[in-house]
């Protein structure tokens, strides 16, 4: 139990340090920008407006809250210890795995509560335009918050054993996988070869199926979503992100800090 006082400790620290992270604002700023400027890129289109406009602003959402999980995530355990900050830290009452969840708990709630100011600007702009709104916007934004959570843990994760450089490498691929697995899979099933069917098979159950919290064209075509289907995603999403911590702990509690 007294590992729960040092992880929201390192939570609440690790929130007002990404908080002053120009990079979070530039990219929210833009992402706000964009979201305003779909109303305008609406116009252009004589059909489908309202979903265009509510399209791009929920892949906004997505794709910034994406760049920002991966950017700023993959520097959470390298700038303590670049700082020699991580020495101090760990010489208290506070286990290398604390360290690692207050990291990932820290910038997770950073992220949401940008999602939060983002949802706000789709919301005043859906509703300026006159495009309507639902459960289904809500339910999409949910399992955005879900994705981004996996994906700082996933950060968090190659962040605990590799540079920057690598860490956003890696977890670009993962981003970019998590969104191809599926098709992959189907692709390797559809084929002649076992090999290939094998391979994609494997990936699939290895990587993250990052589409599964993909809810955007349901939610703009006012498509019913049920809750199970939003229960059981958030499930996936946070019971892979903590096998994923389980397995960051785990390496930076063999790493050689020194």
């Amino acid at each position: 139990m007294r590992a729960l006082p040092a992880t929201h400790a390192i939570a609440r620290n690790t929130v007002r340090e990404a908080l002053r992270s120009r990079l979070l604002y530039t990219l929210v700023f833009f992402a706000v920008l964009l979201i305003g400027s779909s109303a305008l890129l609406a116009t252009l289109s004589y059909v489908e407006r309202e979903r265009i406009l509510q399209d791009i602003g929920l892949s906004a959402i997505r794709l910034m809250g994406a760049i920002i999980a991966v950017f700023v995530g993959v520097g959470l355990i390298h700038r303590e210890v670049e700082r020699r900050t991580v020495y101090t830290i760990l010489s208290k009452p506070v286990s290398r795995t604390a360290f690692v969840v207050g990291k990932f708990a820290g910038l997770a709630a950073t992220l949401w509560l940008m999602v939060g100011i983002m949802g706000l600007a789709f919301a005043a702009v859906s509703l300026v335009s006159g495009a309507p709104l639902g459960w289904g916007h809500l339910a999409a934004l949910a399992l955005t918050c879900v994705e981004l959570a996996l994906l700082v843990a996933v950060a968090t994760l190659f962040s605990s054993f590799t540079t920057p450089t690598l860490a956003s490498a890696f977890s670009l691929g993962v981003y970019l996988l998590g969104h191809l697995v599926r098709d992959l899979r189907d692709l390797g099933a559809a084929s002649d070869s076992e090999l290939a069917e094998r391979v994609t098979a494997g990936l699939y159950l290895v990587l993250p199926d990052l589409e599964a919290f993909d809810l955007v064209i349901p939610a703009v075509h006012g498509l019913a979503i049920p809750p199970g289907e939003v229960a059981m995603g958030a499930l996936y999403g946070f019971g892979y992100a903590a096998l994923v911590l389980v397995l960051a702990a785990f390496v930076f509690e063999r790493r050689d800090l020194r």
